[in-house]
């Protein structure tokens, strides 16, 4: 006869946990990267605000990492944030999975061997892993709190009317309070407890004080809320959405006026995106479970460039298959746990599929074209909970697989307390154990592409770019991916602060117009900047980029139509405007450069035609990464070469630039380029280097062309973009 120990693994838990974290850090980013990245980590280290609604918690917890001594840089540090929250989410599974298996075996190495499986399959799925990694965004810290909560809510569906049962539920509350205030996504546990509770004891909500003990602590978990006022107050060098009221520094009586509440709520509701209602449908919903199953399948082979769509598709159905055997088991095994774990398996797939209403995915229903809405990157990184939690029944499932195919080699006869069991030989379980293989597939199929080990090129391109704009010059960019980058490098690595950046997008709104006027004027550090700009006379602004009044930038309309075509001029420069409808961001980047003398307009040539669109064509030439406003039109000459559909090239400027870029090292030695809504910036590289080289070659030059064109090649070679490097080969 054997006595059942029940007790929970939590050293085994804690090694697997540690194993992971040691997985994350052998393939940690040692830097930002693209999208949100460089957002965050520059939101975390000025204790500022990213986009609305804020996410104050993970600036509050990231703020602390930064200033840490564990790592060599503020990347890293908050890098490691993300890993250890992942790290301990796998250590929830762990104690979930073995947990569930406690009515199923006897023995305790076997109830950790599954656990351990968990770990292994939902750590290494690609989404999980690359989030892990590098902090993209908020989810891994919201990945932890579910995860701990689950784990909670799990114990108490045993005991539920357990000593500790009510101070389990208000600890849960809280913590679901705590992780809103990281991400929404931290209520995501609530509807599964609830049915959970509905199922394990129903009398708990008839309680009302434990009910305003619950609801209590909720509240106080959410209050890091709280501080985006008082902080955006001081206006931080990250403070998107600005939730106050106060237009100068320490104007201690606007902080608590009803003007900072309404702009604390419109922030906290997410205006400025204005999201439709749910019940208003982005896409028909049979094409959002699609965009699902799409990241399904990247989550066990994500190799961009293998071209298996079948061993994609295999794979991804085995593990679907796995998981649903799994929740069958779970259910017919341990109806208690399922009792929560059932419920938020559905909200994490089903319900938060038809919560987020996307529009079609980025890289999915490619024979669609441009003939529906796209959402401009891939959301897997929403699905990170559903994907990471579904380890937890694709191990299960895993699980009974093994314990069938043991079977098939003998039985054994054991005893456990009262109740006697069938099941498979020591021997047998032995002979069965190498389909425990399969969980090790997430992990061969996402190394390469999972891992950041190494990349810095995200960093490096900002550095190229803000070097690409001359001393105290305004830079005009459009995008996440040309701004985010540029504000880390900016504020965390101290780079080129003297560059003004003015991003076309947050420009339509008044906060972002707002905080240009208001942003000081930092000076330029020649030393520090590229030998192009040495030995030239820079002279400081004295004024802020805009020479407007806040209630004059407040004005200013979202846009307007014209219906006749307009001139610009200043100076030499002549631009007709032809009939369009004027953005409200294009007529602030022209009064930037009516107000601006001793600052120099470049737009990012991540911007495509924008400037042509506000007709200053015949006035920029390219000049690395970002084209130049000249102060007259532009001929042909020795240095001004004209590139046709390209516009002028700056060419001393350019290839003075080229070697000192820092990018094109790093981006040769990237391994691959996963994320194909972000390619338009190694791109940018890549074409950059080509329009030189073409230059060069016009102006005689064509040893000096056929150098940068093998540099060029290389990149295209580093990112995997093989149709370009085909086309660089030598002739």
């Amino acid at each position: 006869m054997t006595s059942l120990d029940t007790r929970p693994s939590y050293l085994a838990a804690t090694i697997a946990a540690l194993m992971t974290f040691v997985l994350y850090i052998v393939t940690l980013s040692p830097d930002s990267a693209m999208w949100d990245t460089s957002e965050y980590i520059a939101a975390a280290y000025t204790m500022g605000l990213p986009h609305p609604p804020g996410n104050p918690f993970f600036v509050l917890i990231g703020r602390v990492f930064t200033i840490l001594p564990i790592a060599p840089n503020i990347a890293m540090r908050v890098n490691l944030l993300a890993a250890l929250s992942s790290a301990v989410s796998a250590g929830m599974w762990f104690l979930i999975t073995e947990r569930v298996l406690v009515g199923w075996f006897a023995e305790r190495w076997q109830r950790i061997v599954g656990g351990a499986l968990s770990v292994v399959i939902g750590a290494t799925t690609f989404t999980v892993w690359s989030n892990s990694v590098v902090n993209e965004k908020v989810y891994t810290v919201s990945l932890v709190g579910m995860a701990i909560c689950a784990w909670l809510i799990v114990r108490w569906c045993d005991e539920p009317d357990g000593l500790k049962a009510d101070r389990l539920l208000v600890l849960v509350a809280y913590l679901c309070g705590l992780g809103y205030a990281n991400h929404m996504a931290g209520m995501l546990v609530l509807p599964a407890a609830g049915i959970a509770v509905l199922i394990r004891k129903p009398s708990t909500l008839g309680r009302p004080l434990l009910m305003l003990a619950a609801v209590g602590a909720l509240v106080l978990g959410a209050t890091p809320f709280a501080t985006q006022p008082i902080r955006a107050a001081h206006f931080p060098a990250i403070n998107e959405g600005e939730p106050t009221a106060c237009r100068e520094k320490l104007e201690v009586a606007c902080t608590f006026s009803e003007g900072t509440w309404k702009a604390f709520k419109y922030n906290f509701d997410r205006g400025q995106y204005q999201k439709p209602p749910v019940t208003e449908r982005m896409a028909p919903f049979s094409a959002q479970i699609g965009m699902w199953w799409l990241y399904f399948k990247w989550q066990w082979l994500r190799d961009a460039h293998a071209e298996r769509p079948a061993l994609q598709g295999a794979l991804a159905s085995l593990f679907f298959l796995l998981g649903l055997l799994g929740g069958w088991v779970h259910w017919r095994r341990d109806p208690r746990s399922f009792a929560f774990f059932g419920p938020l398996m559905v909200t994490l797939t089903l319900v938060l599929i038809y919560y987020l209403n996307f529009k079609y995915g980025a890289s999915q229903a490619p024979e669609l074209g441009g003939t529906v809405d796209r959402e401009v990157r891939d959301r897997d990184y929403f699905f990170l909970w559903s994907f990471s939690a579904w380890s937890v029944w694709a191990a299960l499932g895993l699980v009974y697989v093994w314990e069938t195919i043991a079977a098939a080699f003998g039985h054994q006869r054991v005893t456990v307390g009262t109740q006697t069991f069938e099941l498979p030989t020591k021997r047998g379980w032995w002979l069965a154990s190498p389909v425990l293989a399969l969980a090790f597939i997430p992990m061969w199929g996402n190394w390469q592409a999972a891992s950041r080990a190494g990349q810095t090129d995200t960093a490096d391109f900002a550095i190229d770019m803000l070097n690409s704009v001359e001393p105290y010059g305004i830079l005009v960019t459009v995008g996440d991916n040309d701004t985010f980058p540029l504000w880390y490098a900016q504020e965390v690595l101290g780079v080129r602060q003297d560059v003004v950046i003015a991003n076309t997008s947050l420009l339509n709104t008044e906060w972002y117009t707002r905080q240009l006027i208001r942003r000081p004027v930092f000076a330029y550090d020649e030393a520090k900047g590229p030998a192009a700009y040495r030995g030239q006379t820079w002279v400081k602004p004295t004024g802020p980029v805009l020479r407007m009044s806040f209630a004059e930038a407040d004005a200013v309309p979202l846009g307007q139509e014209i219906t006749r075509p307009v001139v610009f001029q200043k100076g030499n420069i002549r631009a007709t405007i032809q009939p369009r409808f004027l953005q409200r961001a294009e007529a602030l980047v022209l009064r930037m450069l009516n107000d601006n003398d001793q600052r120099a307009i470049h737009f990012s040539r991540t911007s495509a035609t924008l400037a042509e669109e506000l007709g200053l064509g015949a006035y920029v030439a390219m000049q690395g990464h970002t084209r130049k406003v000249y102060p007259d039109s532009l001929v042909d000459s020795e240095n001004l070469i004209p590139m046709p559909g390209e516009g002028f090239v700056d060419l001393a400027r350019s290839t003075a630039l080229w070697k000192e870029f820092r990018a094109p090292a790093s981006l040769s030695r990237r391994g691959d380029w996963v994320d194909a809504p972000s390619r338009g910036i190694p791109f940018l590289m890549i074409n950059t280097g080509i329009l030189t080289a073409e230059a060069l070659n016009r102006a005689g030059q064509r040893t000096a062309a056929d150098s940068l064109i093998a540099e060029t090649r290389k990149i295209a070679l580093g990112v995997r973009f093989d149709d370009v490097a085909e086309s660089l080969k030598p002739e």
